[in-house]
């Protein structure tokens, strides 16, 4: 299935009003660790399908949306549980470590 790719106008629908935890990843196409991290969240989309869900935030096409949220960084991964952030994850990890991180909000 792959990450969900999200805009101002999806956010809100996708993300704060969803019923799983959200990781969110605030990307750019011309961010060398975005790209070293883009295929393990698109593993974990599929690997954890119904326990969090799995999105992708570009900077460039949705400036905003990174300021709303004080992304000044990339990569910088978000997870919000009730519409709110609770964690954060700023640069490019491996899977083990990444999902270290996750496991608490599943």
């Amino acid at each position: 299935m792959g990450a969900l790719h999200l805009d101002e106008k999806s956010f809100e629908a996708e993300v704060l009003k969803s019923p799983l935890p959200v990781l969110v990843d605030f990307w750019a196409e011309w961010c060398g660790p975005c790209k070293m991290i883009g295929p393990i969240i698109d593993q974990l989309s599929v690997e954890l399908q119904g326990k969090i869900k799995i999105a992708k935030v570009n900077v460039d096409e949705s400036p905003e949306l990174a300021g709303k949220f004080n992304v000044m960084s990339i990569p910088t991964l978000l997870i919000f549980k009730g519409g709110q952030p609770v964690d954060q994850i700023i640069g490019a990890m491996p899977k083990d470590k990444l999902l270290a991180k996750l496991n608490p909000h599943l």
